[in-house]
């Protein structure tokens, strides 16, 4: 009977070792995950910044952030972000066609949560439409 509880006693505090080394990770905290441009006109590019924080206990790494078209654009802080940290995320969006839009950024890390999807959204509207206002 000793030995059943002490094989139950050490296989629990393995097991719980174990589950909090995988608790010591990066992890994101952004100051918005979804950002409206709100009326843009057409043919002016658009910029906003997402920043973030690293609220984990490890450096964060950006290794990939695509957005899904080909009318916007990311640039980001490419050096570990470490624990406490702040880091951001450019987007530039391309507002050539008039049309509401919805724009996913797939944001790729060594964080706890390893896939991030952040938005754009607005509406492009044409010159002509921002003069009859």
């Amino acid at each position: 009977m000793k030995k059943i509880l002490i094989i139950c006693v050490a296989f629990f505090g393995l097991a719980f070792s174990a589950s909090a080394q995988t608790e010591s990770k990066a992890e994101f905290k952004f100051n918005e995950e979804k950002h409206d441009f709100g009326k843009i006109p057409q043919g002016i590019p658009v910029n906003t910044v997402f920043e973030f924080t690293n609220i984990g206990t490890e450096p964060l790494i950006l290794t990939d952030v695509r957005p899904t078209c080909g009318c916007t654009i990311a640039d980001f802080t490419k050096t570990p972000v470490v624990p406490g940290g702040k880091g951001i995320i450019k987007i530039t969006y391309n507002a050539a066609v008039a049309a509401p839009f919805n724009k996913t950024i797939v944001v790729t890390s060594n964080a706890k949560t390893p896939t991030k999807n952040l938005n754009i959204i607005g509406e492009v509207i044409t010159k002509t439409t921002t003069s009859s206002k």
